[in-house]
């Protein structure tokens, strides 16, 4: 019954008003998941199990009920805490497409300037389109946006846009959905109905499907690439214990 509700609300409701909406009703249910056998670093809280989630196809031991984090997202705050200096040094930080599940913590971050940006998003502290975003050149020291470029019209335009703001030697964190079996991103205006996108590219207000050639995209536009494979440098039980996703590759994209 929970992975057809979840299935049934993330194909048909948008993911920033789901969790809006969504989250003082999982806290309480999280009370229910609580245990030993896993861990959200976000967090902390422990779990005997997790929520179930997915559009098309449902992941089971996925979303954290009391932060609503995913498996991405705990990956991520891993990869911040052992490979980055994100919770010690001063930094500017643009968060696209805000997260619920990073805000509070990362506000909590007294090194951090945080800023939160997007078109409608209800936590966004600015409203913006991100292939045209009203920041100078150089503000920023790390750009976190994911699954975001999918939805946009032009994805080029936005890569180009995060490199200007960026400062020389900052970086971003730009994850999006893929298929790695293909070569190519898969894009085709033709498939222009909820429909035919979500057939096509997994979404509804999906735009394309990235594929192996992402890295290249990126690149494209300026950006020094980092395909980090960090998930597979973990101890396989710290993968289990904090339910990663076992195949993520991270894309730090970094400004010269």
């Amino acid at each position: 019954m929970i992975s057809r509700i979840v299935s049934f609300s993330t194909r048909f409701i948008p993911r920033h008003y789901l969790q809006h909406f969504a989250s003082l009703f999982m806290k309480v249910l999280g009370l229910f998941y609580r245990g030993g056998r896993y861990q959200d670093p976000i967090d902390g809280v422990k779990y005997r199990k997790l929520l179930p989630y997915g559009r098309l196809t449902v992941r089971e031991n996925a979303l954290a009920p009391n932060s609503l984090s995913l498996e991405r997202h705990r990956l991520i705050w891993l990869y911040l805490q052992r490979k980055t200096d994100f919770f010690t040094a001063p930094r500017k930080v643009l968060h696209i497409a805000p997260e619920y599940c990073f805000i509070k913590p990362i506000r909590r971050l007294k090194n951090i300037e945080y800023t939160t940006a997007d078109l409608i998003s209800p936590w966004a502290d600015v409203k913006l389109d991100v292939q045209a975003m009203p920041f100078a050149d150089n503000t920023f020291d790390i750009v976190i946006c994911n699954h975001v470029l999918e939805h946009v019209d032009n994805d080029r335009q936005a890569m180009t846009e995060i490199l200007r703001v960026l400062k020389p030697g900052g970086f971003a964190i730009l994850q999006v959905p893929m298929d790695l079996s293909m070569e190519k991103t898969l894009e085709n205006p033709e498939y222009n109905t909820p429909e035919l996108r979500e057939k096509y590219f997994q979404q509804r207000d999906h735009l394309r499907l990235y594929g192996r050639d992402y890295a290249q995209r990126l690149a494209s536009v300026g950006f020094d690439v980092l395909e980090d494979d960090f998930v597979k440098q973990l101890p396989p039980q710290e993968v289990v214990y904090y339910a990663l996703p076992k195949d993520e590759i991270l894309y730090i994209a970094r400004k010269r």
